[in-house]
C-alpha cells in the first residue's frame, strides 16, 4: 500500500466517536460527499490502528545505558545494558475519545518485553580486573500510552498536529541469563528507572516523529482523482471536522469536474440537515452522496460531446431498412426504396438527475435524427425530440455505487421532416424498441462501470444497505479487509 493511500486510511481511522443510538448524517455548508463513522466503526478501526501502531514501533532499539554503581562489599562496579531492543508489545485495553481539543487516545494496561545484552567490570585489591556478561530479559508492566490529536482543514488539505503525547511504565522485572545473585540486585535498583525512562521516551519520539510524518503525507494528497479520461472527482476537504456524541464526519466537495480543470477552494451555497434511520444491526460508517454529484457528472460528460451515438445494429435489425417503414413513412420509402438506415441519437441538454423516495430519476432529452444510407451517402431525412424518464436503483459492487435504470416513460415530436408529415402514433413503436432495446442496455452499461465512492485502500464495503432522503443516496455500510498491505506510517 502506498503511504498516501495509507495515510487517509489511517486518518479516517483517527476520526471517531462515541455510541450510535441511529445513524445520523449532517451536512454543514459545502461538501456534496460526507463521510461518517459511528460506534461499531470506532471498536474496528481501534484496533487496528493499535495494531498497526504496534507493528510499525516493534522493534524497537533503545540507547545503550552505562552506569557505575556501588556495591556493598564489592564497590564501584561499571555497568552496560547494550542492544536493547523491544520486541514485542500485548494491549489489554484502549479507549479513544473526541472532545474540543481533539481525539484522546489512550492504550493501557500494556505489557511490553525485551531482550538486550548486559556486562560489568571492576577491580579489587586482590584481582586487578574482573568482568562478565551476559543477556537479560525485561518485561515492561503496566505501560500506558497516550496521545491527543488535532485535525483542521487549511485550505481543503487536512493539518494533522500532536497536541499532547506521553508515555508511562508502572514497573519492570529482569531475568538474567548469568551473573551473579548480588548482581541482579544491583541491576533492578540502579537501572530499573533508567530502562523505564528509556522504553517511555523512545516510544514518545517514535510517536512523534510518526506523526509529523503522517502530517507530511496529508499535505500532498491530491485535490482530485481521476475517474477516467474525461473526468475527475474533487475531493478537495470543506468545513473542519464535526464532532457530536454519536459520530464524527467529514466533507469533501465531491462534484465531478473536467479533467485537468484547476480545482479551486471555492464556497458553495445549499445543504439542509438530512437525518435517516436504518433498521437492522449498526453499521460502521455512513457516505451520503448528494444528487448535485450526479448532475455535475452528466454536465461534466455532456460538455465532453460524448453523449451522442450512432445506431446501425439493434436485435431486430430489419427496422433499419426503409422496406420496413413503407407505412409508417410512405413518402420515404418512395424516395428511398429498400435503403438501409441508421439512427443518430444525440443528447440536447445535461441529463436532469433528482433523488427521489425510493430511486433516482433521470429526464434525458435527446435528438434523434432518421439516415438513409443511399448510394455512398448520409442523408439525414427527418428528425423526432425525445424526452426519456428513467427510474435508477442502486447497488453497492466492491467501492462502486453502481445500478441499473428502466424505462419510466417517455414522450415524442417531429421537430423536421424532408419527407412529409410522419404519422407519430405509428412510429412511436418503433422508437421505444430503440429506446429499450439500444438506450435503456447502453445506460445499464455505463452504470455498471459505477461511481467511486471515497476510497479505503486495502479495504472495502462490506453488506451495505442504501436509502434516499433530502436530495441524497446515504450508503450505511460495515468495512471489511480486502487485501494485505504494508500499514506502516511509523516506519523510518
Amino acid at each position: 500500500m502506498a503511504p498516501s493511500d495509507f495515510s487517509l486510511l489511517l486518518f479516517l481511522l483517527l476520526i471517531l466517536s462515541s455510541n450510535l443510538p441511529h445513524i445520523h448524517v449532517q451536512s454543514t455548508e459545502e461538501g456534496f460527499v460526507s463521510i461518517e463513522i459511528f460506534n461499531k466503526g470506532l471498536n474496528f478501526s481501534k484496533d487496528l490502528l493499535i495494531r498497526t501502531a504496534i507493528s510499525s514501533l516493534t522493534p524497537l532499539e533503545l540507547p545503550k545505558i552505562e552506569k557505575p554503581v556501588k556495591i556493598p562489599f564489592i564497590g564501584t562496579v561499571h555497568i552496560t545494558f547494550s542492544n536493547m531492543v523491544l520486541y514485542r508489545v500485548d494491549v489489554s485495553s484502549s479507549t479513544v475519545k473526541s472532545g474540543d481539543r481533539g481525539i484522546a487516545i489512550v492504550a493501557s494496561g500494556a505489557n511490553g518485553y525485551m531482550n538486550m545484552d548486559w556486562s560489568y567490570h571492576y577491580n579489587t585489591w586482590l584481582i586487578p580486573d574482573i568482568s562478565d556478561k551476559g543477556i537479560a530479559y525485561v518485561e515492561v508492566e503496566g505501560m500506558e500510552v497516550g496521545l491527543t490529536l488535532g485535525l483542521k482543514n487549511q485550505q481543503g488539505i487536512l493539518e494533522l498536529s500532536l497536541l499532547e503525547c506521553g508515555c508511562h511504565v508502572k514497573n519492570i522485572s529482569i531475568k538474567l541469563d548469568g551473573g551473579a545473585s548480588w548482581l541482579y540486585q544491583g541491576l533492578v535498583d540502579a537501572f530499573g528507572k533508567k530502562i523505564s525512562s528509556a522504553v517511555e521516551d523512545t516510544i514518545s519520539h517514535k510517536i512523534e516523529d510518526g506523526i509529523k510524518k503522517l502530517d507530511s503525507i496529508l499535505q500532498s494528497l491530491p485535490k482530485e482523482v481521476a475517474v477516467d479520461e474525461i473526468a475527475a472527482l474533487n475531493v478537495t476537504f470543506v468545513n473542519d471536522l464535526v464532532f457530536s456524541n454519536s459520530s464524527t464526519s467529514l466533507e469533501i466537495d465531491g462534484l465531478f469536474t473536467a479533467m485537468h480543470e484547476v480545482v479551486a477552494f471555492d464556497h458553495y451555497a445549499r445543504n439542509s440537515r438530512a437525518s435517516v434511520s436504518f433498521e437492522g444491526p449498526a453499521k460502521m460508517v455512513a457516505i451520503s452522496i448528494h444528487e448535485k454529484v450526479l448532475n455535475s457528472a452528466a454536465l461534466v460528460y455532456f460538455n465532453a460531446d460524448v453523449m451522442h451515438w450512432i445506431v446501425d445494429k439493434i436485435p431486430n435489425q430489419s427496422l433499419l431498412n426503409t422496406t420496413e417503414w413503407r407505412l409508417v413513412i410512405p413518402q420515404l420509402y418512395k424516395q428511398y426504396p429498400d435503403d438501409d438506415m441508421r439512427l443518430n441519437i444525440s443528447i440536447t441538454s445535461p441529463p436532469i438527475i433528482r433523488v427521489a423516495q425510493q430511486n433516482i430519476d433521470a429526464t434525458i432529452y435527446s435528438d434523434v435524427t432518421i439516415d438513409v444510407l443511399a448510394a455512398g451517402e448520409v442523408i439525414p431525412v427527418a428528425c423526432v425530440s425525445l424526452v426519456v424518464s428513467l427510474s435508477g436503483y442502486p447497488e453497492i459492487s466492491r467501492n462502486n455505487l453502481t445500478g441499473n435504470v428502466k424505462l419510466k416513460n417517455f414522450t415524442m415530436f417531429l421537430k423536421w421532416s424532408k419527407v412529409g408529415n410522419l404519422h407519430m402514433n405509428l412510429l412511436e413503436p418503433v422508437i421505444q424498441t430503440v429506446v429499450r432495446t439500444v438506450l435503456v442496455p447502453y445506460a445499464n452499461l455505463v452504470l455498471w462501470r459505477g461511481f467511486p465512492l471515497p476510497d479505503f485502500k486495502g479495504y472495502r464495503l462490506h453488506n451495505a444497505q442504501i436509502r434516499y432522503v433530502d436530495s441524497r443516496v446515504i450508503v450505511c455500510s460495515d468495512v471489511a479487509s480486502s487485501a494485505q498491505g504494508n500499514l506502516n506510517p511509523f516506519m523510518v
